[in-house]
């Protein structure tokens, strides 16, 4: 089981049940996750980008080489953020980055944000675009984020044929055109780990084909059996379920990965 959507370090707003790395890795072990992809929480708010990448590739290859594979976080508004996509893939050696534009405070029809993509692509890293951290009710009232405002991606993405790009925590946006096109579109892979609903699982299947399905659980800000739950429930069986498990999610990395 490969997870493609896990949180390291502290949460600001709350103590996480699994904040320290090494408990992080004990327990999704025990889950049965045989791959961790990890973003670091720091650098939401972080503005110190390089340090915090630094640190979380650090902590992974110390509490779990070959199971923890860092995601960078890259804030496009700071000045040197094309070293620091740079040393993600150079120097740690990251098989992707981890986006967090509301929280980084622009808009995907900012100038820098194609630019960011196609230094991405061109780099062979996979794009996990994170559209919401949490619920907005359970904010807290003095840090209010709103969700991605998704509407500029489809042109971005047809300005950027090589990209890889996943959705993380994204909530109704598979509606209206640009969420058709999304659906449609062979180069974005989706998680579930915020879908709500008996058979959540089963209706993404009808928008997205199965081989753009991957598990993703936000753990430890989410309960991981949360995730799991939504496939025991879901109608997947043999090949289907083996790819959304973990088959996806190697498909995705591809060449890219190289510890």
């Amino acid at each position: 089981m490969i997870d493609t959507n896990v949180n390291m370090h502290q949460w600001p707003f709350r103590r996480l049940a699994a904040g320290d790395p090494a408990d992080l890795v004990g327990q999704l072990r025990k889950k049965g996750v045989t791959q961790a992809w990890t973003g670091s929480l720091d650098g939401l708010l972080d503005r110190d980008i390089t340090a915090v990448n630094a640190r979380l590739a650090a902590d992974c290859r110390r509490h779990g080489p070959e199971f923890l594979l860092p995601f960078g976080s890259i804030n496009p508004m700071l000045p040197d953020w094309e070293g620091d996509l740079r040393r993600c893939r150079e120097q740690h050696r990251m098989p992707g980055i981890r986006l967090h534009p509301n929280y980084h405070g622009y808009k995907l029809n900012h100038p820098a944000f194609p630019l960011l993509l196609r230094n991405a692509a061109d780099s062979n890293l996979l794009v996990q675009l994170v559209f919401c951290m949490e619920d907005e009710r359970t904010q807290h009232p003095l840090v209010r984020v709103p969700n991605v405002d998704l509407a500029p991606l489809p042109g971005v993405l047809r300005d950027t044929p090589n990209l890889r790009l996943m959705l993380l925590n994204w909530k109704n946006v598979l509606i209206g055109e640009e969420g058709r096109f999304l659906a449609r579109t062979n180069r974005v892979s989706f998680d579930f780990a915020m879908l709500e609903g008996v058979g959540g699982v089963e209706r993404l299947r009808k928008s997205v084909p199965i081989e753009r399905i991957v598990f993703g659980s936000h753990f430890p800000l989410f309960y991981f059996d949360s995730a799991l739950l939504k496939v025991k429930e879901s109608a997947l069986e043999g090949p289907d379920k083996e790819a959304v498990l973990d088959g996806n999610a190697h498909r995705l990395l591809g060449g890219s990965h190289d510890l």
